[in-house]
C-alpha cells in the first residue's frame, strides 16, 4: 500500500469513527462469515483489525449489491468466483522495485555490508521478504546482494524465501514477468544486467531467480522460517490488532539470527522498537536490528565482596533459593571476582564444592576450563551488555562430551555500580545433535528440492505446476507427498503419450508397406506390357517410363523422368503428338492412336503405333496422359 492509500485507509478509518459505526466483533454473522472464509479457502482474518476488514468487506458487498454479512456468505457458496475479487479487495497487493528508495539505500549501505562481513565465504545468507505480494520485493533484495557479492557468490550462497498469503499474487511472481511501467523504478544499468526483454515484457533473469523461493505462509499462523539474516515486512502489519501484531513480531524475533536485521514499515516500526525486541538502527528508514538480552538486575550483593545483602538489607533467602532451585548451572561473581553464589545444578557439572563459595574465581579451574571466564565477565561489565558463547565442548567428569551455552549478564546495583555477574550455563547437548540432523536433513531436503526445480525448467509442458511444487517444498516439508504424486501423473501422462506416438508410427510402418507395395505392383504392371509406357502430366512431363520404353527408344527412365515429352531426343517424332496429347489432357474424347514412321534404338526404321489415353484422377480430374507405344507389323490385327 502506498502513502496515497494508507492515507485514505486512515481518513475512512476516522470517518467510520466519527460517525459511531457500530462494531463488528458481538455481530453473529460477522462471526459465521469469518469461519467460512477460512474453512472454504483456509484465509484466516481473525487477527485482522475488524474495522478495516469489515470496510473492505462492505465495499465488496457494495458492488454485488448484498446488505448483511450473512447474504454474502451465502452469495459466497453460490459465486466461488467471488473469492478470488474478495481475496484482492482485502490483500493489498501494491509493491514496486525500489519503493521508498531511501529505505533500499540504508540496507544496501548499512544492513547488507555487515550481513555479508560477519559471515566466512562459504557460509549461506538467508534472506525472507514477507508478505512479497507480485514479487518485486525480493527481486531488488536479489539485485542489491548480487551487486555485493558477485554473480557466482550471489548464486552459490544466497537464499531469498518470499511469501504471502495471496496465491494468486504468488503465481504472478513466479513467472518473474514485469512490464516497462513496473521497471520503470529500476536503474537502467540494473535493468540491462538482470532483466531479459522478451516480446514487450522484462524478465528477471533465470539463474538469479532461482535463488528465490516463492510459497504461501500465514504470518499469524504458520511457524515462522528460521536462521533468518534480513527480513523484510513492509506495511503488513498494520493491518492486524495489537494482539496479532505482537504474537507476529515475536515470531519476526525469532526467525533472526542473533545479528540479523528487520525492515519494517513506516508505522510498523514504532510497534516493534516500543515492544523492545528491536533496537533500531535507522528508525526514519525503518531498519531496526534484533534486540539481544537486556542485563539482568538483581539485589546488591555486599560491598566487601561476600555473599549476602548489603547492610540495613534483610537476607533475600527466596531469590537465593530461587537460584538454588533452577534447572540450569549458575554461577555470581561479585565485582572483586569472588565466586559467591553455585547452585545445585553447578556443583554437578562442574564437580565443585559448596565451600567453594567465597573464593577468588581466578583461583578455580573454572575460570579457564572450559572457557575463558574472567575476560568474558569483564567484557559483560564493561560494555553493560550480556555476553553469550554459543555451544561450549565440556568433557564431564563421567567421560562423556557435552556442549554447553554460556550466558555472562552483567550485574547492577541499585546504584547503577557494577556488583558483578551471573554465569548460566545451559546444556544444549540434545539440542545440538538434534540441531545437526536438522541441518543434514534440511541440506539433503533442499538439494532434492533443486534436482526438482532444475528437472522441472526442463519438462516445458509442466513447467508451473512443477515450479510452484517445488518453491512450495521449500517452505513447508507437508506437501512432499503431494509433488510426488503430481510427479507420478505426469510420468503416466508421458507415458501415454509415448504410446500414443508409438500407435501412429505403427500406423505410418502400415501405410508406408501399404504403398511400397502399391508401388512394387505398379512397376510390375509397366514391366509387364509388352509396349513401351510412358506417362505424362498436365505440362507434358515424363512421370513414368518402362523397360519396354527404354528398349524402344534407348533411353532410361532416369534419364526422361521429369523431361518434356515432346524435348525427348528419340526416334520417335513426338510433335506428330503434341495434337492428340493435348485433345487428351483437354478431355476431348476417350483416346485417340496414331501410327508414325519412326526409328528404334538400333537404328531400324519401324512404324510405331502410338495409343494416347487421358489419365484420370480420382474426381475424374484429368492429370496427364498415358501413351503406348508399339512396333507395328503388317499383315498384325
Amino acid at each position: 500500500m502506498d502513502e496515497t492509500e494508507r492515507d485514505t485507509e486512515n481518513e475512512e478509518a476516522l470517518s467510520e469513527e466519527s460517525q459511531g459505526a457500530a462494531p463488528v466483533e458481538n455481530d453473529p454473522e460477522w462471526a459465521g462469515l469469518l469461519q467460512y472464509l477460512l474453512d472454504a479457502r483456509g484465509f484466516d482474518f481473525h487477527g485482522y483489525k475488524p474495522a478495516s476488514l469489515a470496510r473492505r468487506i462492505r465495499k465488496r458487498m457494495e458492488v454485488v449489491k448484498i446488505e448483511g454479512y450473512g447474504a454474502y456468505k451465502e452469495y459466497l457458496e453460490v459465486h466461488p468466483t467471488e473469492f478470488v475479487t474478495l481475496f484482492n479487495t482485502i490483500l493489498i497487493n501494491v509493491t514496486g522495485f525500489f519503493r521508498d528508495p531511501a529505505a533500499w539505500d540504508v540496507l544496501r549501505t548499512k544492513a547488507i555490508p555487515q550481513i555479508v562481513g560477519l559471515k566466512t565465504s562459504e557460509e549461506p545468507i538467508r534472506i525472507w521478504s514477507a508478505g512479497c505480494a507480485t514479487g518485486e520485493e525480493p527481486c531488488t533484495i536479489a539485485m542489491l546482494l548480487a551487486e555485493e557479492l558477485g554473480d557466482d557468490e550471489f548464486r552459490q550462497r544466497v537464499k531469498i524465501y518470499a511469501t504471502d498469503v495471496d496465491e494468486e499474487a504468488l503465481n504472478t511472481a513466479r513467472h518473474a514477468a514485469y512490464n516497462e511501467r513496473q521497471i520503470e523504478d529500476v536503474p537502467p544499468d540494473y535493468v540491462e544486467r538482470y532483466f531479459e526483454h522478451i516480446d514487450g515484457l522484462y524478465y528477471f533473469r533465470k539463474d538469479f531467480r532461482r535463488s528465490i523461493i516463492f510459497g504461501r505462509h500465514d504470518l499469524i499462523n504458520d511457524a515462522p522460517i528460521s536462521r533468518i539474516d534480513l527480513l523484510t515486512c513492509r506495511n503488513t502489519l498494520m493491518y492486524l490488532n495489537s494482539e496479532t501484531q505482537a504474537r507476529v513480531l515475536a515470531r519476526l524475533h525469532f526467525a533472526l539470527n542473533d545479528a540479523g536485521f528487520l525492515l519494517l514499515g513506516r508505522a510498523e516500526t514504532l510497534m516493534a522498537v516500543q515492544g523492545q525486541l528491536f533496537v533500531p538502527v535507522d528508525l526514519k528508514r525503518r531498519l531496526s536490528r534484533k534486540n539481544s538480552r537486556r542485563p539482568m538486575r538483581v539485589p546488591d550483593v555486599r560491598s566487601d565482596g561476600a555473599a549476602g545483602p548489603a547492610e540495613g538489607e534483610p537476607v533475600d533467602g527466596l531469590r537465593l533459593a530461587a537460584i538454588e532451585a533452577s534447572p540450569v548451572a549458575q554461577l555470581v561473581v561479585d565485582a572483586s571476582g569472588i565466586l559467591t553464589v553455585i547452585n545445585d545444578q553447578a556443583r554437578a557439572l562442574f564437580g565443585i564444592r559448596e565451600d567453594d563459595a567465597g573464593r577468588p574465581l581466578k583461583d578455580l579451574q573454572l575460570s579457564y576450563r572450559p572457557v575463558e571466564l574472567r575476560s568474558l565477565i569483564e567484557k559483560a561489565t564493561t560494555e553493560h551488555r550480556p555476553v553469550v558463547v554459543k555451544e561450549i565442548d565440556w568433557l564431564s567428569h563421567k567421560g562423556d562430551v557435552r556442549w554447553l551455552d554460556l550466558h555472562v549478564a552483567p550485574l547492577i546495583r541499585s546504584n547503577g555500580q557494577r556488583g558483578g555477574a551471573v554465569l548460566t550455563f545451559t546444556d544444549v547437548t540434545l539440542h545440538r545433535r538434534l540441531q545437526r540432523e536438522l541441518e543434514e536433513s534440511h541440506q539433503e531436503l533442499e538439494t532434492a528440492y533443486e534436482e526438482l526445480q532444475s528437472t522441472n525448467e526442463e519438462l516445458e509442458t509442466t513447467n508451473e505446476e512443477l515450479q510452484s511444487t517445488v518453491e512450495e517444498l521449500e517452505t513447508t516439508n507437508e506437501e512432499l507427498q503431494s509433488t510426488n504424486e503430481e510427479l507420478e501423473t505426469m510420468n503416466e501422462e508421458l507415458q501415454s503419450t509415448n504410446e500414443e506416438l508409438q500407435t501412429m508410427n505403427d500406423e505410418l510402418r502400415t501405410r508406408g508397406d501399404e504403398l511400397n507395395s502399391s508401388n512394387a505392383f505398379l512397376h510390375s504392371i509397366l514391366t509387364s506390357l509388352d509396349g513401351g509406357v510412358a506417362v505424362v502430366d498436365r505440362e507434358l512431363r515424363v512421370l513414368a517410363w518402362n523397360e519396354a520404353a527404354e528398349e524402344l527408344w534407348g533411353l532410361r527412365e532416369q534419364e526422361v523422368r521429369g523431361q518434356h515429352f515432346l524435348n525427348l531426343d528419340i526416334g520417335l517424332p513426338v510433335d506428330g503428338l503434341r495434337a492428340a496429347l493435348r485433345k487428351c489432357i483437354s478431355g476431348d474424347g476417350p483416346g485417340h492412336e496414331i501410327t508414325l514412321e519412326a526409328v528404334n534404338r538400333r537404328g531400324k526404321p519401324i512404324r510405331c503405333r502410338v495409343n494416347c489415353t487421358p489419365l484420370r484422377g480420382p474426381t475424374e480430374e484429368m492429370q496427364g496422359a498415358i501413351l503406348l507405344m508399339e512396333e507395328h507389323v503388317d499383315g498384325a490385327a
